[in-house]
């Protein structure tokens, strides 16, 4: 099985290098192509890509032969190849820095689309001087810090769009998304929060962009008025069942709201956030102590994740939901987050692997990509053990452990992180800019 040893941001030396410029509307200046196959039922397209090469610091690249003339022959496979055709699970990479033409050997493996945080552009920007050229020209331009600190991200949303353009239009809007999210600032402002999602969809102004939308009470609605303005969102930071059917509901009123007769292009991704329960639970049942609690830690997060699904299923189904697919509307895909592995003593691939059932999303940070690509299972997994995971749920309540009050923490906790992110950023970029300031000097 192909196994990639380091999957980090660095140079690339087999791929076309994009421009630097200060201007965000600059497009990568590069032509890719990809085979794409399609899950069960859905026909195959011949283009292909051909990328092999090494990244600096010597590991092998995923290699890929190209078929110029269409005669059938096929790129080399991964665990994500076989995670989408046979089980209609889309395989997306938790990462983005610059270079962006670092995603073109994860495309070639098989990745199809990417998710963005605060988190991830805070250390892109700060640990790696690929930046500095485009934001010394913001700053000399007149910019303040925030204003540049949109313009750098921007302009990696625009690039890494346009690497997953081809997947986005071979799939007819399926996948091939790259996501980012609008100032975590905003994460108790509704009509803040409104406002940003539409300034920051027009400013990428690509059709492949998902604009992040975290789940508080405060934003929730903040997601259905989004949606019924047609701006495809992927909602992020749920963590309990309550919250993410408060999720699909502001979907499902955001699609009868629109007023659009042809929904197609309206989609949506609910980002149900795994690993950081078992964290929280896990120290809760360590409090507990009984043989019984201590038995049931590290469940917790994938018997939630499964019960999710069958929620899923369940609202997206009936009458409501038929009237909206006459309009051509998409299911609110579920998509698997924080699927790292925080417990050494866990499986590398616990948060993948169990998690694996059709229309999803499973997106993966570099540890739990790798593991999955090295020795991952491609099997339905997702619905196989439904009233298993209703066990282990309602055990937990049993031992005290609060459903929501867990959701309510956690949910917090990552407002707090990617805010704290955020303001170290722009904190770094205005040390950044009186550096350049004294140099000029």
């Amino acid at each position: 099985m192909a196994s990639v040893s380091k999957l980090t941001c660095s140079s690339f030396a087999g791929a076309a290098s994009l421009s630097s410029t200060a201007s965000r509307s600059s497009e990568p200046k590069l032509s890719v192509g990809f085979r794409l196959r399609a899950p069960i039922g859905r026909r195959s397209s011949s283009l292909s890509l051909s990328v092999s090469g090494n990244r600096a610091g010597g590991f092998s690249l995923i290699s890929v032969k190209c078929s110029q003339d269409g005669n059938g022959s096929t790129t080399k496979r991964t665990t994500l190849h076989d995670l989408y055709e046979s089980q209609g699970q889309s395989p997306w990479y938790d990462n983005l820095c610059r270079p962006v033409t670092d995603l073109l050997p994860l495309i070639a493996s098989g990745v199809r689309g990417v998710t963005s945080n605060p988190t991830i552009f805070q250390k892109a920007i700060s640990s790696s001087n690929a930046y500095d050229e485009q934001f010394g020209q913001l700053i000399a331009s007149g910019n303040d810090i925030e204003s540049a600190y949109w313009e750098l991200v921007i302009k990696d949303i625009q690039d890494a769009c346009k690497l997953f353009e081809s997947i986005y239009e071979q799939t007819d809007g399926g996948d091939g998304y790259v996501s980012v999210e609008v100032s975590p600032r905003l994460a108790n402002d509704t009509d803040g929060t409104i406002e940003a999602a539409k300034w920051l969809h027009k400013a990428v102004s690509r059709p492949n962009v998902y604009i992040k939308i975290p789940a508080t009470a405060d934003c929730v609605p903040s997601i259905k008025e989004v949606i019924s303005n047609g701006i495809s969102v992927n909602v992020t930071l749920i963590f309990s069942l309550a919250r993410y059917e408060a999720v699909i509901d502001a979907y499902l009123d955001g699609l009868e709201a629109s007023g659009l007769s042809d929904l197609s292009r309206v989609t949506s991704v609910a980002s149900f956030f795994v690993s950081r329960v078992d964290t929280l639970v896990d120290k809760l049942l360590e409090k507990i102590g009984t043989p019984e609690a201590l038995n049931l830690r590290g469940k917790a997060a994938v018997a939630q994740a499964t019960l999710a699904y069958k929620l899923y299923q369940k609202k997206f189904s009936g009458p409501r939901w038929d009237a909206l697919v006459k309009k051509g509307a998409k299911k609110q895909r579920l998509l698997w987050a924080s699927t790292s592995v925080k417990n050494p003593a866990y499986p590398d691939t616990l948060y993948v692997d169990p998690l694996i059932g059709p229309d999803t999303v499973s997106t993966m940070p570099d540890q739990a990509l790798q593991a999955f690509i090295d020795h991952g299972t491609v099997s339905r997994t997702i619905d196989a053990n439904v009233s298993e995971a209703e066990g282990v749920y309602n055990a937990l309540e049993k031992l005290g452990i609060d459903w929501n009050e867990v959701g309510a923490q956690l949910e917090l906790e990552g407002v707090d992180s990617f805010k704290k992110s955020f303001d170290n950023l722009l904190l770094s970029l205005q040390e950044k800019t009186d550096t350049l300031e004294l140099v000029s000097h």
